[in-house]
C-alpha cells in the first residue's frame, strides 16, 4: 500500500471505525452509522493501534506485516490495545471516553545490513525510522513515534534491546537483524474531539 494514498477521508473513517469498536465492546451504540469503506482502506496492510489517557500509553498492538484488509488490522488491534496488551489491565468502559486513538499505517519493513555492532546507531534516522531488532527468536519492535521519548540513538537501540528481553547493551557487541519501516501516523486529536 501506498502510504501516501490515504486521504484525510480515510484516516478519520479509521479513527472512527477504531472507536465505534471500542464502544460496541461496551455496548455502546454508535453514533453514525459509517458507509462502506472506500477501496484503499479494503486494501491489505499493517497497523499499530495506539491508545493513550493524558498523553501517557495505555496500550499499543499491531502487526508488522500485512495479512488482512486495513479496516480489519484497526478493528482487531483496537480491541487488541484495549484488552490485550499485557503492560496494562484490559480497558474500562469509565476509561473510554479519556482515551486517544492513534493509528499507524506501515510500511513493509526492509532489512538494515551492517557489518559493525557499533556503527548501526549511525544508520538510524530519528524520528523517521521504525526499527525491529531480532536475535535467537526474540523480536521487538519500536515505532518511529518512539524517538520522541527516547531521541538518541544508542538509548533507542538500549531500550529496544531491553523490550526484546535481552540485556540492553547486547546490539553494542553482537550482529542483531534489523528492518527499518515508515508509518504515517494519525491520532483523533488532529481530527476528531473524542465524545
Amino acid at each position: 500500500m501506498n502510504l501516501l494514498s490515504l486521504s484525510e477521508h480515510d484516516k478519520i473513517y479509521l479513527l472512527k471505525l477504531a472507536r465505534q469498536t471500542l464502544e460496541e465492546y461496551f455496548g455502546i451504540p454508535p453514533k453514525e452509522v459509517l458507509p462502506p469503506p472506500s477501496e484503499i482502506l479494503q486494501q491489505p496492510a499493517a497497523t499499530f493501534v495506539t491508545l493513550t489517557i493524558n498523553g501517557e500509553l495505555r496500550g499499543c498492538v499491531g502487526a508488522l506485516e500485512a495479512y488482512q484488509p486495513l479496516v480489519e488490522d484497526v478493528k482487531e488491534h483496537a480491541l487488541a490495545a484495549a484488552f490485550q496488551d499485557f503492560r496494562f489491565p484490559p480497558l474500562s468502559k469509565e476509561e473510554l471516553p479519556f482515551i486517544e486513538i492513534e493509528i499507524s499505517v506501515l510500511t513493509k519493513p526492509e532489512p538494515l545490513n551492517y557489518v559493525h555492532p557499533l556503527e548501526l546507531p549511525k544508520l538510524l534516522r530519528p524520528y523517521e525510522d521504525g526499527v525491529v531488532l531480532s536475535w535467537r527468536g526474540r523480536r521487538a519492535t519500536f515505532l518511529p513515534q518512539v524517538w520522541q521519548k527516547v531521541p538518541d540513538a544508542e538509548e533507542f537501540l538500549d531500550h529496544l534491546c531491553m523490550k526484546m528481553g535481552v540485556d540492553p547493551h547486547l546490539w553494542r557487541r553482537e550482529i542483531l537483524d534489523v528492518s527499518i519501516y515508515h508509518v504515517i501516523e494519525f491520532r483523533e486529536g488532529e481530527f476528531l474531539r473524542a465524545e
